[in-house]
């Protein structure tokens, strides 16, 4: 069994600053990529930034300059640095993990989400 747990979220003023944490954890498997998702109220889920274990990074058009991906591999853990907050970024930040196990078989896992709400 694998978690994925986020963590980071909160109140933001405009112009401020957020890292959002996701750590995955659990045994016999190892990570292939994680990755920032969004959703905002009435709207569909959208990938904010992806990052491979081996260090490689999408992201979103809508996600560059602002927002930074990075990883810890050693940890299983993930990071999203939201920088210049707007409040169109307002919205629950979702984790994902491709992992695969060691007996070769292929997963992905989401964590539970944390709220991110930009508002002076």
């Amino acid at each position: 069994q694998v978690h994925v747990v986020e963590s980071g979220g909160g109140l933001v003023q405009p112009g401020g600053s957020l890292r959002l944490s996701c750590a995955a954890s659990g045994s016999g498997f190892s990570i292939v990529a994680m990755g920032w998702y969004r959703q905002a109220p009435g709207k569909q889920r959208e990938l904010v930034a992806r990052i491979t274990s081996g260090g490689s990074t999408n992201y979103a058009d809508s996600a560059k300059g602002r927002f930074t991906i990075s990883r810890d591999n050693a940890k299983g853990t993930v990071y999203l640095q939201i920088d210049n907050l707007k409040p169109e970024d307002t919205a629950v930040y979702l984790c994902n993990a491709d992992i695969t196990y060691y007996r070769g078989s292929f997963d992905s896992y989401w964590g539970q989400g944390t709220q991110v709400t930009v508002s002076s």
